[in-house]
């Protein structure tokens, strides 16, 4: 059917369609955004649903591992496409001298301790949140952090330094160990490779295990529906996850998901 033998009211409501279609579609999802801290330049990818300037939304940070990028970490957890009713930042490292590897400092990472960098991650995730709750309505009772690597062993330095901001974490291939009299009971979903070379299985063991302690879990039985998870519940009311999957140093297809779903149900109480 030809253009001009399409009655006219239906031939807007086509038109008004077709707008909405085409704006959906030249609107990029992740906005790069900057901030300077301490004189320094940092950036993000920012995803952020219209009903956050409007409606209380969750938040989730997440972190590349040493030599990544936010670009990456937006690819390899995709959080923005699995719950988008949720402001979903991926931050960038700065270059970074690795504990394991890259001593020289000469790719991108996250502070390691305490006072590492002049704290210079913890400022600028402090500036990140203080900005996008100026900019959005932030739920302050579902704040999220996760990681992957050095990113999931600045998660953990979050919950040393910043814990009482979040309602729950997901570190993956990661350990704590300089400051982690300092972690106080939250829930937490913890990734692990079996075939980790890097940061030792082995390593990620004993960290679970000291979790599951600080939380005072019972018994862990099979997550339901979740592959490769146990869940070990808390006296607490703080869970503890493990998904320990087969393969190497990475996050495995699926683990995303298990982490959007565990950071839905668990809010601060």
């Amino acid at each position: 059917m030809k253009l001009k033998n399409i009655p006219s009211a239906r031939w807007l409501v086509w038109l008004a369609l077709a707008c909405l279609v085409l704006t959906a579609r030249a609107e990029d999802p992740l906005v790069h955004r900057q901030w300077t801290v301490d004189g320094v330049v940092r950036e993000a990818l920012v995803y952020a649903p219209a009903s956050a300037r409007t409606n209380a939304a969750p938040l989730v940070f997440a972190f590349h591992g040493h030599g990544g990028s936010m670009q990456n970490a937006a690819r390899q957890f995709g959080f923005h496409n699995l719950w988008p009713e949720a402001i979903v930042v991926y931050m960038q490292g700065l270059n970074t001298p690795g504990r394991l590897t890259d001593p020289d400092g000469t790719k991108p990472g996250w502070q390691k301790e305490a006072g590492d960098q002049g704290d210079r991650d913890l400022k600028f995730f402090d500036a990140v949140l203080a900005s996008l709750r100026q900019d959005y309505r932030v739920d302050a009772k579902r704040i999220y952090a996760s990681g992957h690597s050095n990113g999931g062993g600045f998660t953990y330095l979050l919950w040393a330094m910043r814990g009482e901001t979040f309602a729950a974490f997901a570190p993956s291939a990661a350990v704590e160990a300089r400051d982690f009299s300092r972690l106080k009971p939250k829930p937490v979903l913890h990734v692990a490779g079996e075939k980790d070379t890097l940061v030792k299985f082995a390593w990620q063991q004993k960290m679970m295990a000291a979790v599951r302690r600080l939380n005072q879990c019972g018994e862990g039985q099979p997550w339901e529906g979740e592959k490769n998870c146990t869940i070990y519940p808390s006296k607490l009311g703080a869970p503890v996850v493990t998904l320990i999957h087969p393969g190497p140093h990475l996050v495995p297809a699926g683990a995303p998901a298990s982490i959007v779903k565990f950071f839905q149900e668990h809010p601060q109480p």
